[in-house]
């Protein structure tokens, strides 16, 4: 009877840790993708916009009055061409892992891995077997917000982390 205080108040000690305990919020496999920290390194390939100035002109008969006259120019917005940038290396417990995403406008067009290395044949063997999965989703999807695949998951993290970043490299939402 005797030890009750000290159980008690361990018991209390350790809800009030296990209740002040804040996990990270953004996972990369939920629907709020941590942003990469080097978002802004590393070239996205993009088409200039071209811009156009109105022309003045002077008239040029001998009898008109010197008003100048303004042509205004159309100007054509730059073709939507495609654009592609590169992810961060993602570094997971089986290896390294880089995506280059190409979007077209809004759309994310393609998916590839630009980079591989695995720590071991069993590792390459996984890769191998959902990397084509997480690239289906992407473009099913239009986002980085993808499911995991069980028994994969360092894996799709670090394939959603990469192709997050290099969505944010193109600007694209």
């Amino acid at each position: 009877m005797k030890r009750y205080p000290v159980v008690i108040g361990a018991t209390a000690a350790g809800l009030a840790g296990v209740l002040s305990f804040h996990s990270s919020s953004a996972h990369p496999l939920t629907n709020s993708v941590k942003v990469a920290k080097d978002a802004g390194k590393g070239p996205a390939t993009t088409t200039p916009p071209t811009t156009t100035s109105p022309k003045v002109t002077q008239p040029t008969s001998p009898g008109s009055k010197n008003v100048p006259t303004t042509t205004t120019t159309t100007t054509t917005a730059p073709s939507a061409g495609p654009s592609t940038a590169t992810g961060t290396a993602e570094q997971y417990g089986y290896g390294v892992l880089s995506v280059r995403v190409t979007a077209s406008g809004a759309k994310i067009t393609a998916v590839q891995v630009a980079r591989l290395q695995t720590a071991d044949s069993y590792s390459q063997q996984i890769a191998n077997q959902v990397i084509p999965y997480l690239r289906r989703e992407v473009l099913s999807l239009q986002s980085a917000r993808i499911n995991g695949i069980s028994g994969a998951t360092y894996t799709s993290e670090a394939y959603a982390l990469s192709v997050q970043s290099a969505l944010d490299r193109l600007h694209h939402k």
